[in-house]
């Protein structure tokens, strides 16, 4: 038994070394894996550079792999949207044209009474984590002060005990890694892997002046390279709906040292990133340019959590100051769903947390701005330039992200942890 275990794992990791996520995540909204049947998810792919032919793919129950929009979820820009049903349960991953894959993420759509709340995505070492065992009857408030107490589990061991429903682990370690779930007088929640990753950031960032992604025709943009480090080399570039990509100073921009100056027309919307002669990208940035009345003024990079975000609908009228106090009246939505009105014509969420990320717009009496999707980071310190990126990869990551490669390899890692548990019972 012990020797056919190697061999599965041997095999998984030789399938395994031959994908690479060429600068695109998958983004998962709400951050967690497992939901409630007929709850809402969104899975974007954010894209570092060539974001042509990306697509949202799933591998479930059913035995194939299928592509969003076809007999699951509605496609949006770069993201799709899931109303959740049983057996939407599988393998969440972005695809290119190539067969190149992003990570993966396993979503679990429970049929009981309580799942597990834990991050979606691998959790930084050190950072603080939180496990929430959520009811059913949470959305109907019925939920009562004997219904919160749950009893939380890692590898079928007791944790602890927690009055509140929840458990905080305070600076998460390799020793922290494993499969959790946790049960309530209601019922018990399905097990979640939890695993933790360490990346460097990347030396190199887009910024865009003005900081927001949603511009009118014939408005300027600023896109600038900002590197850390050797800046030789570093070229700012593009994909549009023209199907190409391109650099600043050929079909479009102006070239001003590390900074390209663009005078916006519609079809500049796209996707814009900075690339260096050796093909290594930076963050990517969505710019759309609107022909309608009304955009939504919101930070163009992800929103660091804990901060003060102020969303503005904002007029093309407004550079003629011929707005009246009835045009600045605006509705903001996010998901589909108001959120609320603002006489205003702004909306500020004083401190962001990971419920409020989302797609975002707004309306006013002059029109309707395009979606938005607002996501969250946590920043990383900058690392000592002497020293080499480095990503460190656990045992459990890895069985994690095996699950794309091949409906096979699910059975691969059911046998491992079967031959763990052997082991581990002599």
């Amino acid at each position: 038994m012990e020797h056919t275990c190697f061999l599965l794992l041997l095999f998984s990791t030789l399938v395994y070394s031959g994908l690479g996520h060429d600068g695109v995540s998958l983004r998962v909204l709400p951050d967690r894996s497992q939901f409630f049947e007929y709850e809402s998810l969104i899975v974007s792919c954010e894209v570092q550079g060539n974001s042509a032919g990306w697509t949202q793919k799933r591998y479930t129950s059913t035995g194939k792999i299928s592509a969003c929009g076809t007999d699951w979820g509605k496609q949006q820009g770069f993201s799709c949207i899931v109303s959740l049903i049983l057996s939407d349960s599988g393998v969440y991953w972005c695809e290119s044209g190539s067969g190149v894959h992003s990570n993966t993420v396993n979503i679990t759509v429970h049929a009981g009474a309580v799942i597990l709340e834990s991050p979606a995505l691998h959790v930084t070492e050190g950072r603080s984590v939180t496990l929430r065992c959520r009811h059913r009857k949470d959305k109907e408030m019925k939920v009562t002060p004997s219904d919160l107490t749950a009893d939380f589990y890692k590898d079928g061991s007791l944790v602890r005990t927690e009055t509140t429903g929840e458990m905080t682990i305070p600076a998460v370690s390799k020793s922290d890694e494993g499969l959790y779930k946790c049960s309530t007088s209601e019922g018990e929640s399905p097990e979640r892997l939890m695993t933790l990753t360490v990346l460097s950031p990347l030396p190199v960032s887009l910024s865009v002046r003005p900081n927001r992604s949603q511009f009118f025709e014939y408005e300027s943009l600023i896109v600038s390279c900002e590197v850390q480090g050797n800046s030789a080399g570093w070229t700012l570039k593009r994909y549009t709906s023209t199907g190409k990509i391109s650099a600043c100073g050929t079909d479009w921009g102006k070239q001003q040292g590390f900074s390209c100056i663009v005078s916006l027309i519609l079809s500049d919307s796209g996707v814009y990133w900075c690339e260096s002669g050796s093909g290594v990208h930076s963050n990517a940035v969505n710019i759309t340019v609107h022909a309608g009345a009304v955009i939504l003024e919101s930070p163009v990079l992800p929103v660091t959590e804990g901060r003060s975000v102020t969303l503005r609908c904002r007029h093309r009228k407004d550079k003629e100051m011929k707005v009246t106090p009835s045009d600045l009246t605006a509705d903001f939505y996010k998901d589909g769903s108001l959120v609320r009105t603002e006489t205003t014509g702004e909306m500020t969420i004083p401190a962001v947390s990971k419920s409020d990320e989302g797609l975002y717009k707004c309306s006013t009496s002059e029109g309707e701005s395009p979606e938005r999707l607002m996501t969250l980071t946590v920043p990383a310190s900058i690392p000592d330039p002497s020293t080499v990126p480095v990503l460190s990869v656990s045992l459990p990551r890895l069985l994690g992200s095996l699950l794309v490669v091949s409906p096979y390899l699910l059975v691969t890692v059911v046998l491992l942890l079967k031959c763990n548990r052997r082991k581990g019972s002599r």
